[in-house]
């Protein structure tokens, strides 16, 4: 399953309590994206669900956008992680099928706001800030990355190529599946996509 659990990136021992709060504000709204899209996280909702007050945030942060960027981030190496974990835990012959899986879940198509970001906000980038733009790029290129390192030809021609195809099949896999009002038709995608990139072992 995709989910990904929040883990703190601070040591609280010793941070202080301004990066404390700053970490909190930063999971929530890694959350927030995810549920309800770049442009309906507003930082007020944001502030009280960390349990903060609004005024309090531009101690913290320059701008929304500087948030959103943090977010994204965020986010996004939370994904990555993941699935280097699930790399890490099988076989070598088995993690990339064993990624996929996970990716093109049931789970992971039910529980947007804990799992990967590229499909629950990519339709929205080319509407972000360049900062905003440039935090998510540089967290897709580690997937695909992540996805290409388990390929058995990694590193030779064409392996670049073919770890951007899965990775942009898993995304848009996963888009469609969320997008449609017909549960037959959502499972049917992530079936079609399994079947090709991950078939069932006999």
């Amino acid at each position: 399953m995709m989910t990904i659990m929040q883990k703190s990136s601070i040591n609280r021992k010793t941070a202080s309590r301004k990066e404390i709060t700053h970490e909190r504000i930063v999971e929530v709204a890694a959350r927030a994206i995810r549920r309800s899209g770049y442009d309906g996280t507003g930082v007020a909702d944001i502030m009280k669900e960390a349990g903060l007050t609004h005024g309090g945030f531009y101690a913290h942060f320059p701008s929304r956008e500087a948030l959103l960027a943090e977010a994204a981030d965020r986010a996004g190496s939370e994904a990555v992680a993941l699935s280097e974990q699930i790399a890490a835990s099988v076989p070598p012959g088995d993690a990339l099928p064993s990624m996929v899986r996970a990716y093109l879940s049931k789970e992971h198509r039910d529980a947007m706001e804990t799992g990967c970001p590229i499909s629950a906000l990519g339709s929205e980038m080319p509407r972000q800030a360049p900062v905003v733009r440039r935090a998510a790029t540089r967290r897709i290129k580690e997937m695909i990355d992540v996805v290409a390192r388990q390929l058995p030809d990694w590193g030779q021609a064409g392996s670049h190529e073919q770890a951007l195809m899965i990775v942009a099949t898993m995304v848009g896999t996963m888009v469609l599946a969320r997008a449609v009002d017909d549960p037959k038709l959502s499972d049917g995608f992530l079936e079609a996509a399994l079947k090709e990139y991950a078939p069932a072992v006999e």
